[in-house]
């Protein structure tokens, strides 16, 4: 962000007559924002019909307590901390103020220009006031920890009309194993417009954070997989080892064909390892998550439907530690050593069938019905809808995500790269060697690839 101190506070308009007017109609209950980017829409939505922040509200609220931090953000805060310091003379020569949350958007620090930070307090834009979409609306900070990347809110942009007179970016920087937000970083300027170079700066700032997060996730995966085959050697067992996410970093011969991934193949790397697709696995791992961070000692156990099963299978859940530091479970299956997994605990985040999927077209959201969609396909950084309406962008910005809202109704995993709507499907082709392709019930009659390890999970699905 070097050219930050080249520019000047630009007195500007944040919100554009179309955007006002578009919130305007919004806040009194109207459901299209036109001319209103989708990101922001989509923000609108969310804190009208599910959070239902008062719009005129004109402060935000003292923050709750969080728990203890992890390591993970201890190493974040203290890296966004340096790197906050290190350019809050450039923001405050613009006027502008930095701020850094954690992940329930509460403020921890600031810095910048002493008069805008004054100004700032009349809103509790302060530490230990809570910034998060719940609390305050539409705002830099609390809507990058709804997003993926770089997010930028301008003037009437923002949810309460208090907040628009700023201008504001935030990025958060996330767990690179769960995904789950750590921190934010956040630049605010008062009725003046945010440095171009602002989101790029934010972006290298998230990414160089993040780099440690990735060794050590590196580092855990070894670990894990050291931890496997020590146990391997005691077990009779089929044997797993996920990481805290419910992702399979390796795997036996017969746990592999359960979970549907390559048999012994360890993935280290924390964007290479494999996805089981099986939600009940992953609300155990998360479970068990819990309990160990109270009880290092504790094993559990539970039942969930495996790959190939036609029967619930039982599983044995034991932490694994390194230096202290919870970095994954090992799953034995057949197994029921340990305390049972309470039913309401171990599906604390029951999939509750979204009634609408919602995708984007152009600056317009729509709001898809389930049988409308035919597929969905990941395709570079996005993930893309097949509809009645034709191909749409869809909001969720991950097909794990969409696959585990989606499993339970009627949807299923085919591909790494595609989930389908059962219902829609019209055809099973089969190739020279085997491999089946699915002709979807769509206006194009589109083919989606099965892969060799979803195809068991797909002919049981048909019944075929």
């Amino acid at each position: 962000m070097r050219d930050v101190h080249r520019l000047e506070p630009i007195s500007a308009n944040l919100g554009s007559d179309t955007v006002l007017a578009a919130w305007e109609r919004f806040v009194q209950g109207e459901d299209h924002a036109l001319g209103v980017r989708p990101l922001v829409a989509i923000s609108w939505h969310r804190c009208r019909e599910q959070y239902r922040v008062d719009p005129h509200l004109t402060e935000a609220p003292v923050a709750v307590a969080e728990l203890d931090h992890t390591p993970e953000q201890d190493v974040v805060f203290a890296e966004l901390g340096f790197r906050a310091a290190s350019v809050a003379h450039e923001v405050g020569s613009i006027g502008g103020v930095v701020t850094i949350t954690d992940a329930t958007g509460r403020i921890l620090a600031e810095w910048g220009d002493q008069a805008t930070l004054a100004r700032a307090g009349d809103s509790n834009l302060a530490p230990w006031f809570c910034w998060s979409e719940c609390a305050v609306g539409t705002n830099g900070m609390g809507t990058a920890l709804e997003a993926h990347g770089p997010v930028q809110i301008r003037g009437a942009e923002h949810w309460c009309q208090a907040f628009h007179d700023w201008a504001c970016a935030g990025i958060a920087v996330r767990d690179v194993v769960t995904r789950e937000p750590l921190a934010v970083l956040n630049i605010g300027c008062w009725r003046s417009r945010l440095p171009a170079s602002t989101e790029s700066w934010l972006a290298n700032t998230a990414t160089m954070t993040q780099s440690p997060l990735k060794r050590r996730a590196r580092d855990s995966g070894a670990e894990l997989v050291a931890a496997y085959t020590q146990a391997r050697a005691r077990s009779s067992t089929a044997l797993a080892a996920v990481d805290t996410a419910g992702k399979v970093v390796i795997a036996d011969d017969m746990a592999s064909v359960l979970l549907g991934v390559p048999a012994n193949t360890p993935a280290v790397c924390p964007t290479l390892r494999w996805n089981p697709g099986l939600p009940e696995l992953i609300a155990a791992a998360r479970y068990a998550t819990g309990q160990a961070a109270h009880n290092p000692d504790w094993v559990g156990s539970t039942q969930i439907f495996a790959h190939l099963a036609d029967e619930p299978t039982s599983i044995s859940i034991r932490p694994v530690f390194s230096s202290g530091h919870l970095i994954g479970n090992l799953i034995s299956f057949g197994a029921s050593d340990g305390a049972q997994l309470p039913q309401a605990e171990g599906s604390a985040h029951p999939r509750v069938p979204p009634r609408r999927l919602v995708a984007t077209r152009d600056n317009r959201m729509v709001l898809l019905r389930l049988p409308e969609v035919s597929f969905a396909e990941s395709q570079g950084n996005d993930v893309w809808l097949s509809t009645d309406q034709g191909r749409l962008r869809a909001v969720s910005l991950s097909l794990d995500k969409l696959d585990s809202e989606l499993a339970d109704a009627g949807f299923l995993r085919v591909h790494r790269r595609y989930v389908v709507n059962l219902s829609r499907i019209r055809e099973i082709e089969r190739g020279l060697r085997g491999e089946l392709s699915l002709v979807m019930d769509d206006r194009t009659n589109e083919m989606v690839p099965v892969s060799r390890r979803n195809a068991p999970a797909v002919r049981r699905a048909l019944d075929i």
